[in-house]
């Protein structure tokens, strides 16, 4: 019988027996995008470097439009006009204005800049304001978005591509980022075949290294692929040695249950050390957590449901820890459209469908086997149903982790 350890002690477990590679490499931002940052990005210059208007209009002393309206207009003197991209070469004194188009500089002197839509010009070297303004409005000044010794982004954050425009903003054209983990990945078991071959009697297609393949590489890893190995012990020793010695990580799929030809475990022990074999967790219970030296030696359930939380809930957490990314777990409260029993002595993770009803957000449980991958296309996320419970009932707010 299998010894299975609390998902709580297995995230608990992986910083204590991974540690970062700590290998970074410089990209440029336009391909920083999904990288996580190896380095704290502080300000080295203001942003914007002058005073400049987000509204077409006239700057002016706010002061001098106070108690206007439509039919006591303030009258300014129309002392120029900013073109853009250029400097502000003039200063305004009371009772003036000028001519500032959206994201202009602003002349020295003025605290406000009046929308054209609020304005009159004459034709005769003035200018009626029919709305006051007020110090700082449609005004953003010098230094409001950044300043020198300012942080702008820290180190294990992933990269997006708002993050992208913040690097170009200020003038940050090259970046540190973690090296991509490289992660091995092997399918075993004598009942597969490819994806692009028709399975025979008793055969079924190779779903885990394409699904693995796809979540790792929308986690930002270097998958790579060893192939389909045979229930063969001496050939999977074999495969299983060698990615480990060309990967920062290997992901072994099937093999990890109490059986004849089991012989993940046995492997593992041999290459290093056995951490774990079991998680209280359905699906999923009888996965395999490992090392050689420093590197994981991951064995998930055959199953591709299975194989797919596992990854989901523990995997990709234990790839984060090895390339410094910052864990984040971001859910969404939603409310169960239908009651979801649960009586196994494990933590149970159900995967599920959101939608928008009369203000609420609804999550629709799907109801699937552990080797039916193909319910779980269209799932929104997932929620988890703690071990002591036993279900929870149709309207139960639940937390869920969209995928």
């Amino acid at each position: 019988m299998l010894e299975v350890k609390t998902p709580a002690e297995v995230l608990a477990m992986i910083p204590k027996e991974f540690r970062p590679l700590g290998e970074t490499e410089t990209v440029s931002y336009t391909e920083a995008a999904g990288r996580v940052l190896a380095e704290d990005i502080i300000a080295e210059e203001y942003v914007p470097d002058f005073d400049r208007s987000t509204v077409d209009g006239y700057a002016c002393r706010a002061a001098d439009t106070f108690g206007c309206s439509d039919a006591i207009p303030a009258i300014l003197e129309l002392k120029g006009e900013v073109l853009m991209g250029q400097d502000a070469d003039f200063s305004l004194s009371r009772d003036a204005c000028a001519y500032v188009p959206t994201g202009g500089a602003i002349p020295r002197g003025a605290d406000c800049a009046v929308m054209i839509e609020y304005t009159e010009d004459y034709g005769d070297g003035t200018v009626g304001i029919l709305k006051p303004g007020a110090p700082g409005m449609n005004l953003i000044f010098r230094g409001d978005d950044v300043y020198p010794g300012k942080p702008i982004l820290k180190a294990g954050r992933v990269l997006t591509s708002q993050d992208v425009g913040a690097l170009a903003a200020v003038g940050k054209t090259a970046v540190s980022v973690s090296r991509r983990v490289k992660v091995g990945i092997l399918s075993t078991g004598d009942e597969l075949v490819p994806p692009d071959e028709t399975p025979g009697p008793g055969r079924v297609r190779d779903v885990n290294t394409p699904l693995l393949t796809a979540m790792l590489r929308d986690f930002g890893a270097e998958p790579v692929g060893y192939g389909i190995v045979a229930d063969d012990e001496a050939l999977l020793r074999v495969k299983l040695r060698q990615a480990a010695g060309e990967c920062d990580a290997v992901i072994l799929s099937g093999g990890s249950s109490v059986g004849v030809k089991d012989a993940a475990c046995r492997i593992i022990e041999e290459m290093g050390e056995l951490l774990l074999h079991g998680i209280a967790v359905k699906p999923g219970k009888p996965a395999i957590l490992g090392k050689a030296g420093a590197k994981p030696l991951i064995g998930l359930p055959g199953h591709p449901v299975a194989a797919c939380f596992v990854t989901q809930l523990f995997v990709l957490p234990l790839l984060g820890r090895l390339m410094g990314r910052t864990q984040e777990d971001l859910t969404v409260t939603a409310e169960l459209t239908e009651s979801v029993g649960a009586n196994h002595g494990r933590e149970q993770i159900t995967a599920c469908r959101l939608r928008r009803e009369g203000g609420r957000l609804l999550a629709a449980p799907i109801r699937s086997k552990a080797g039916l991958i193909t319910q779980l296309a269209g799932a929104d996320g997932y929620f988890l149903i703690k071990r002591d419970c036993e279900g929870l009932p149709k309207g139960a707010q639940i937390q869920v982790y969209p995928y």
